[in-house]
This record gives structure tokens, sequence and C-alpha cells, in this order.
């Protein structure tokens, strides 16, 4: 999925309404540009969990149907909530 903000893509999935994972592609410090604001205060990369509108971005997602909130074998979880919940650091 892409951010809607920066154009930032990264690798999504949601096992539960409260669990979200989410890997970054290499270039996400040179992307977004709440990222590279942290990293060029000292923080390293690995260290940035998430931003604001990723985290819109990924509620948006799963409002819309883009992102469905799934079990490990892929199977919707009935009633989850549109709203996920992502940790930041």
């Amino acid at each position: 999925m892409n951010c809607r903000t920066c154009g930032n893509q990264v690798l999504c999935e949601k096992f539960s309404p409260a669990h979200t994972q989410v890997q970054w592609t290499g270039d996400a410090a040179e992307v977004c540009p709440r990222i590279r604001e942290r990293t060029a205060a000292g923080e390293p990369s690995a260290r940035v969990r998430s931003c604001e509108a990723l985290r819109e971005s990924i509620a948006r997602a799963v409002a819309d149907g883009s992102l469905v909130v799934a079990d490990k074998e892929g199977n919707p979880v009935p009633g989850a909530p549109a709203e996920p919940v992502v940790a930041d650091a």
C-alpha cells in the first residue's frame, strides 16, 4: 500500500484490529518527509515505526476495504472495526 500523503510504499498486513504489521521499503527515509526529519535529527531509521500520515492511510484503507483485517490464512476477521491501532515509536 502507499501512504496517501507522501506516496511511500509499504507492505502492510492486519491480523486483528489491534495488530498492524508494516514493512518499510528501503527508501522510506528518503521518500517520507516525517521519517526523513526524524532520521536527520539522529534517530536510527529502524526505530521509526510509523508516522501520523501512514496511520491515517492505513485507517482509510481498512475503512474502504482495500486493506482487510484477516487471520494468518487470509480469512477476513468478522466484525473487525475500521479503525486500526498502530503503535508509534
